[in-house]
């Protein structure tokens, strides 16, 4: 019998979190560019982080959510030292699936938008999966 999420996973569930742009996080640390602003990758991980934290302090013992699809408009560039917050919020629920609408500003500028999906699975059987036999 398939696990149902919990309860406490309904639309609306929203999550914030903030980064201060540094060296590190630019296309031309990342690899994705030659520019010193933002890079897409770093964005990314930052709205999957958002998803995460509308999550977290609801999630089943036992349980986890992993990422499992992104659609990602990257719209405006962000140079080091700039702080960009992304908001995520569960639009969607269907089974195990959680479909999340990430928005990230820099002050009143939209620098991306885009969907995270995320599926709510059992982390030791996942965890499992992953390190087990790849043989057959």
């Amino acid at each position: 019998m398939e696990q149902q999420p919990d309860p406490g996973f309904a639309p609306g569930l929203t999550a914030r979190v903030e980064l201060t742009v540094t060296d590190s996080d630019t296309a031309q640390a990342l690899g994705s560019g030659d520019v010193p602003v933002l890079g897409t990758p770093r964005v990314l991980a930052l709205a999957e982080a958002a998803t995460v934290a509308a999550t977290a302090t609801r999630m089943t013992p036992g349980m986890t959510t992993v990422g499992i699809r992104v659609e990602l408009d990257h719209r405006a560039p962000t140079p080091v030292g700039r702080t960009v917050v992304a908001v995520a919020q569960l639009a969607k629920v269907d089974g195990r699936r959680l479909l999340f609408e990430v928005v990230v500003t820099d002050g009143g500028t939209t620098v991306a938008e885009g969907r995270v999906e995320r599926v709510l699975v059992d982390r030791h059987r996942f965890v499992e999966k992953a390190f087990g036999s790849r043989d057959g």
